[in-house]
């Protein structure tokens, strides 16, 4: 491309010049040739002049003085008379080539001047030496100028595909370069947007299974829990039975958790939100947790106004639930109690406990990806607050000592509303 742009422009400016500086060459020779005659014909006019001025005074011609006015002329005087004068100022020109020019008056006199035709033909030659000269530099500028233009569209076009052939191996960082030419800048400016979103893809994908491992271990643990249950009451037909019950629950909840994850990775899942049942949901997740926490000494209470609709995913809302319970089991102390209200925008679901609740310099950073007070992976919270985000609601953290979280979703249904509290 720059061989190309350089013989173009080289072909331009050689065409540009030979259109200007021929006609120039032309017309500046024709001036000067034009120029020389009239000054010839102006000497001689001011000679004949002279000589009339002369024969007025009667005072002779003075040869030498006229050689030294008018060097380099051959001039010729010729006055009628009895007898006729003649007078010669000058040598003939060398090369026997001339330009001659005449003039005469009413009284008799005549006069011819003439000079060299080679010294006007030298300053032709001159000022035509010039104008190529001038076309010379001209081409070598224009040269330059091509060679600095091709350099400055060449390598932003070089450097962009750099930037292609980067992206095409997988290296999704952008650029951000910009060369102050607009068409090549909005290049530039598109390959980023594309940098960024393959960028976004492949972190999303990279979070994917990250995420999923961290979603389905909660379930998986549940179900371990519930089938240790059934081998250490192998000998109680009827827990056995409940417990297998149990068990199926949690399977099934597995399948609906990775179900969503398939979901919120192909970013549907706003178009899943639908009314749920709010008191479904957390009675399922308090049945399966409070053999968790009783293990441990502990208590979970669910309490507040019942019969609740928001809009939300089931599988998603449950597993933010189950993310704030685990989180206060690992982390909290006391009673953790799960409440329900609903206010005029939204139905808000708190998550609390007794414990010694979030040191103040991870609070501002606890929905943080990777920012764990406890050892943990610090997934959780982060999951637990996009689950809830693309349901079209939002996870907050309202209290820091005892820690309190609070789920806000929109509500689907204000009917059938009654306050309860007290275990579940």
């Amino acid at each position: 491309m720059r061989r190309r742009l350089l013989s173009s422009t080289l072909v331009v400016a050689v065409i540009a010049v030979l259109l200007l500086g021929v006609p120039l060459g032309i017309v500046v020779g024709r001036l000067i040739v034009d120029e020389a005659a009239q000054e010839l014909r102006a000497e001689a006019t001011r000679l004949v002049g002279e000589v009339e001025y002369a024969r007025i005074q009667e005072t002779p011609l003075d040869p030498k003085q006229l050689e030294q006015k008018y060097p380099d002329r051959y001039i010729q005087i010729f006055e009628r008379g009895n007898p006729p004068k003649a007078t010669i100022v000058g040598t003939p020109p060398p090369s026997g080539e001339q330009m001659t020019e005449d003039a005469e008056s009413d009284s008799g006199i005549f006069v011819r001047v003439s000079r060299d035709r080679a010294q006007i033909e030298q300053d032709v030659y001159a000022r035509l030496l010039l104008i190529v000269a001038l076309a010379v530099a001209a081409l070598a500028v224009a040269v330059g100028l091509a060679i600095v233009q091709s350099r400055r569209l060449t390598l932003p076009l070089l450097d962009l595909a750099g930037i292609a052939e980067r992206l095409g191996s997988g290296d999704a960082r952008p650029s951000k370069h910009r060369y102050g030419i607009p068409e090549l800048d909005q290049v530039a400016e598109v390959l980023d947007r594309s940098a960024t979103r393959i960028s976004d893809l492949l972190t999303r994908e990279r979070e994917f299974a990250t995420d999923a491992s961290h979603q389905l271990r909660t379930p998986l643990t549940g179900l371990t829990m519930r089938l240790e249950e059934i081998v250490a009451a192998s000998e109680h037909p009827e827990v056995v039975r409940e417990e297998g019950e149990a068990a199926i629950v949690q399977a099934e909840r597995l399948t609906a958790v990775i179900d969503e994850l398939l979901a919120a990775a192909r970013r549907q899942r706003h178009a899943q939100a639908e009314p749920v049942a709010l008191d479904e949901v957390l009675i399922q997740q308090v049945t399966e947790w409070q053999p968790v926490f009783r293990g441990v000494g502990r208590t979970l209470v669910l309490a507040g106004t019942r019969d609740l609709k928001a809009l939300a995913t089931t599988g998603g809302f449950g597993q933010v639930i189950a993310t704030l319970l685990e989180n206060s089991l690992r982390h909290g102390g006391g009673t953790v109690t799960v409440t329900t209200s609903c206010g005029d925008k939204y139905v808000v679901i708190e998550v609390s406990d007794e414990g010694a609740g979030i040191p103040d310099d991870l609070a501002p950073k606890i929905f943080e990806r990777s920012v764990s007070g406890g050892g943990g992976t610090g997934l959780g919270l982060t999951l637990a607050r996009a689950l809830a985000a693309a349901d079209g609601g939002r996870l907050e953290l309202v209290r820091r000592r005892p820690a309190k979280f609070a789920i806000f979703l929109r509500p689907a249904d204000d009917n059938g509303r009654r306050v309860v509290s007290g275990p579940a």
